[in-house]
Formats: structure tokens, sequence, C-alpha cells
């Protein structure tokens, strides 16, 4: 068994983080993974991308049509990224826009949301989160990268056991940030989910 996942968003918002939990969880469940991560104008709000590639495989890049699995939590992000999805891949992302400082001063326009979330609905399966939301319900905006991670246990695709991933995430946070991380991860999970 194998599983290609891409992880996508703008900087500052948790992707290498949610990729390294990945990572620890697969090794602690003693699966072979590799990932990867290409982020160039992240500090100013630029795209990063990582991949984590689980099981049979050997190397972290995740060919053309070959995601399982493409989590963002960005909009437009996911679609910059449908190169590697197919019509099975599940597409999850977050629902909230991140406008570029580009749209912001006037010289670039952001697509009608209606739009991208069409467009990634002809390509792949697609899971509109509201993660944003369910971060701040569960006492913390910053787990909204822990939010998606839930929703990537939450889709069943993961080659092990979904609370070795939660396990990861609450070792990963300091103590007095476990319980709204618990929180964050179970309501993205139960999101993917439609609970």
């Amino acid at each position: 068994m194998k599983v290609s996942i891409v992880l996508t968003g703008v900087g500052g918002q948790g992707i290498v983080t949610a990729a390294k939990l990945l990572g620890m969880a697969a090794v602690r469940a003693g699966v072979n993974s590799y990932a990867s991560e290409v982020h160039g104008m992240a500090q100013r709000g630029g795209s990063v991308n990582c991949t984590v590639r689980m099981g049979d495989v050997h190397g972290p890049l995740v060919p053309t049509g070959g995601a399982d699995i493409l989590l963002s939590l960005e909009p437009v992000e996911a679609l910059r990224n449908l190169k590697y999805v197919n019509k099975k891949t599940k597409i999850i992302t977050d629902t909230h826009p991140i406008v570029p400082f580009t749209v912001a001063v006037g010289k670039d326009q952001y697509p009608a949301i209606e739009q991208v979330f069409s467009e990634l609905e002809k390509n792949g399966e697609l899971h509109k989160i509201d993660a944003l939301s369910i971060a701040k319900q569960s006492g913390a905006i910053i787990t909204k990268n822990v939010v998606m991670v839930g929703a990537l246990a939450g889709s069943g695709l993961l080659p092990f056991d979904e609370n070795i991933l939660l396990e990861t995430v609450l070792d990963y946070v300091p103590a007095k940030f476990r319980e709204v991380n618990k929180k964050a991860f179970e309501a993205g999970k139960k999101a993917v989910q439609g609970k």
C-alpha cells in the first residue's frame, strides 16, 4: 500500500508543521515515509508546498496525477496544485481565502470563491471545511492546521490508525495546549466525515 499526500497553503499557516507531524506519526506507526517541502517567499505570504509519501514508496515526490489527498489551507493554493490530482483524489480545503498582497493593493484579483470550488470539484472529490471557524470554536485560531490534520485523519486514507496521528500531535505541542489541539483535531476529523 502507498499513500501520497500534497499539503499546500501560504506562509505562516503551519503547512511544514503538518507535514512534519504526518512523517513523525508514520515513523511511530512503523510505516515507511518520505517528505519534502518547498517554500519560496513563504515569510511574505507566498506559497508553501509539502509532500508526504507513505508505505511502499522510494522517495518524497508525488508524480503528476498521483496524489491520493490534496490538503489545502487556502483554496486558491489547492487550485495551483491541481496537477497532482486525479478523479479519485480527496481534495480537502479550508473555505477561507488568504488574500495576497498583490490583491490587497489592487494589482491582481482573487477569483470568485465559488468558481474555485467548482474547478476543484471537477478534478477530484472535494471536501470543504470551515477550518478557521472550527479552530476558533476549539479555543485557538492557531490550531487551524491541526483541524486540517484531523480532517486528513478522518479521510480514512492514512496507512495507520488515526489515534497515532493524534498522539503525535499531542506529544508535539506544549502540555498547556494539548486540550485545545485535541478538540481541533477531533472537530476536523468530524468535519470531513460529515458528522
